[in-house]
């Protein structure tokens, strides 16, 4: 399976993920697409804003090409769950 593949399965997945779960799918996707984080952290008041920052700056240093093999095994993962 690769990367655009397991994006677009995890998009139909019949059941949301718990935000936890979508955090982690949020950092490795914005990881192999972007790149290090590039954005000011948010503020103290924008929790969501906030988590999401935290989610991508945890995989810093990280290649886009591991990312996406990292996104991918966290599909598989949950994939049995939520498909």
């Amino acid at each position: 399976m690769d990367f655009s593949t397991a994006c677009e399965k995890a998009k139909a997945f019949t059941k949301r993920p718990t935000d936890e779960e979508f955090l982690e799918f949020y950092g490795l996707f914005k990881q192999a697409t972007a790149g290090d984080i590039n954005v000011d952290k948010p503020g103290a008041l924008d929790l969501k804003g906030k988590a999401k920052w935290d989610a991508w700056n945890k995989h810093k240093g990280l290649s886009q090409d591991a990312a996406k093999a990292a996104y991918i095994a966290v599909y598989e993962k949950y994939a049995p769950k939520y498909a």
